[in-house]
């Protein structure tokens, strides 16, 4: 984790599980990391699991353009290019077509994917000066979508189209663009659908938060003779 050393990252969705552990492995290897999200109790909890002097705490709305504007500049007035983003915010909700209101559809649209797009349009020319890395977490439901996913399955689709087109204009300017499509994970939003489907949660059968966050870092650490573009991780043994 040498490479990692004094470089500048910024993790969305950094209080959950993997955006966490995507931000532990950073300050692991020496990258100072600014932790965005929504919930400020659970980005002191990330907080508290890193060296306090490797992480900067920064409450943010991806859904809210303002928020997000603000968020931009302020990492342009202190940092001079950003390394690594890394993308892990985003929301799940599930029912059917015929029975959930497209406001639903919307509101999962405006978190999974206008909110990327706008908040690395806006940081692209921090990431031209590196230049630097983006990671995309999506979801292995591009591969096999199923009943009572339908819009969830749509903006993980249009993010996978988002960041495959955005790899195709950046990669000449050194930029290196990275999706990760994860199964089941051991984190509080799997716990929950467990919970709906009446299904006993067992995490030690789920991928890692941390299982995710070593791919991540091993794929930033490679030379920039070579580009991972996308990585499928599933659990060991399937339980679902």
């Amino acid at each position: 984790m040498v490479g990692l050393a004094g470089a500048t990252a910024l993790v969305t969705g950094a209080g959950g599980g993997i955006g966490g552990a995507v931000a532990r492995a950073l300050t692991g290897g020496g990258a100072m990391v600014w932790l965005v999200g929504r919930d400020s109790g659970a980005l002191e909890r990330t907080a508290r699991a890193c060296a306090p002097s490797a992480v900067r705490i920064r409450p943010t709305d991806l859904t809210d353009d303002v928020g997000t504007n603000e968020l931009a500049q302020e990492l342009a007035g202190e940092v001079g290019a950003l390394d690594v983003l890394v993308h892990c915010a985003g929301v799940i909700g599930h029912g059917s077509i015929e029975g959930t209101p497209v406001e639903e559809l919307d509101r999962q649209y405006r978190a999974n994917v206008r909110a990327f797009y706008g908040l690395t349009q806006r940081l692209l020319p921090l990431l031209r000066k590196g230049p630097g890395q983006v990671v995309v977490v999506n979801s292995s439901v591009v591969s096999a979508s199923r009943a009572g996913v339908a819009q969830f399955a749509a903006t993980q689709h249009a993010l996978r189209a988002i960041t495959d087109t955005f790899r195709h204009e950046v990669n000449a300017e050194g930029i290196r663009v990275l999706s990760v499509f994860p199964g089941r994970t051991a984190t509080s939003r799997q716990e929950g659908l467990y919970e709906r489907e009446g299904k006993e949660y067992r995490p030690e059968l789920l991928l890692q938060p941390e299982d995710l966050a070593t791919m991540v870092v091993a794929a930033l650490m490679l030379p920039r003779t070579a580009e991972v573009t996308d990585i499928h991780i599933r659990p060991m043994l399937r339980s679902y």
